[in-house]
C-alpha cells in the first residue's frame, strides 16, 4: 500500500471523509523553533493532503473531471485519470479541506496536524509559469507556508485537483491562482489533450477535403479543356473534308 493511500484509509476514511489528491513536500525555508522548545519526535515526512466529504451528486459529462480519487477496489493499480492507485469518481464535495499530515523516522502511523477548511485558502502560488517547478506557496487566512514538493509532477497534479476542486465547490471567493502554467489552470490536461486531439483530426479532414476539391476542381478544368479541343478538331477537319471535296 503506497503511503498516500494509507493516509486516505487512516486519517481521512474513519471520518467519513475522502482523499482528493495529496504532495508530499519539504518547507523551503526552516521554521523558527523557540530556543526554550525540546522534545522534538526527529525527523519527518510531510504531506499536504485535500480532503472532502461527499453526497453523491450527479454530475454532467462535462462536470467528471478530476473531482475525487477513489481506491479501486478490483486492483489496487493507478487509473489512466487516477493518481496512487486512486480512480476518478463523479462525487461532488460538500465540505472540503486542506490537511497537514506528519509521519514521523520509525513510525507506520500518519498523524493529522494544522488543517484549514477550503474557504480559508487564499492564494496559490506556482512560483514559475514558464517550467516545470516544485516550488509552490500556499497563503490562507492566518498562516502562509513556502514549500517544495517531491517532483514537479506530482505538484502539477495536487494543483489541477485543488483548482478543479476550488471551481466546483466555493461559489463565491475563490482563491487566486498565480504564477501557475496554462496546463494546471486548464484543469483536466486529460480532456483538454483529447480535444486537442479532436481539433487536429478536424483540421487534417477539412485540408484534406480541401485538396480533393482542388484535384476535381483541375479535373474538370481538364476534362472541359479536352472537350473544346476535340470540337475544334472536328471542326477543322470537317472543314478539310469539305475544301477537298470541292
Amino acid at each position: 500500500m503506497s503511503a498516500k493511500s494509507a493516509i486516505s484509509k487512516e486519517i481521512f476514511a474513519p471520518l467519513d471523509e475522502r482523499m482528493l489528491g495529496a504532495v508530499q513536500v519539504k518547507r523551503r525555508t526552516k521554521k523558527k523553533i523557540p530556543f526554550l522548545a525540546t522534545g522534538g519526535q526527529g525527523e519527518y515526512l510531510t504531506y499536504i493532503c485535500l480532503s472532502a466529504i461527499q453526497a453523491d451528486m450527479k454530475l454532467s459529462p462535462e462536470e467528471k473531471a478530476i473531482t475525487e480519487f477513489e481506491p479501486d477496489k478490483r486492483t489496487g493499480e493507478e487509473g489512466r485519470n487516477g493518481v496512487d492507485g486512486h480512480r476518478v469518481t463523479n462525487k461532488k464535495p460538500t465540505q472540503a479541506s486542506i490537511t497537514k499530515v506528519k509521519q514521523f523516522e520509525g513510525s507506520t502511523s500518519f498523524v493529522r496536524r494544522s488543517q484549514w477548511m477550503l474557504e480559508q485558502l487564499r492564494q496559490v502560488n506556482g512560483i514559475d509559469p514558464n517550467r516545470d517547478s516544485a516550488e509552490f506557496d500556499l497563503l490562507f487566512e492566518n498562516a502562509f507556508d513556502q514549500w517544495v514538493a517531491s517532483t514537479a509532477s506530482e505538484k502539477c497534479t495536487f494543483f489541477q485537483i485543488l483548482h478543479h476542486t476550488c471551481q466546483r465547490y466555493l461559489t463565491d471567493r475563490k482563491p487566486e491562482f498565480i504564477n501557475c502554467q496554462s496546463k494546471i489552470m486548464g484543469g483536466n490536461s486529460i480532456l483538454h489533450s483529447a480535444a486537442d486531439s479532436v481539433t487536429s483530426a478536424v483540421q487534417k479532414a477539412s485540408q484534406a477535403l480541401n485538396e480533393r476539391g482542388e484535384r476535381l476542381g483541375r479535373a474538370e478544368e481538364k476534362t472541359e479543356d479536352m472537350k473544346n479541343s476535340a470540337q475544334q478538331f472536328a471542326e477543322t477537319a470537317h472543314k478539310l473534308a469539305m475544301k477537298h471535296k470541292c
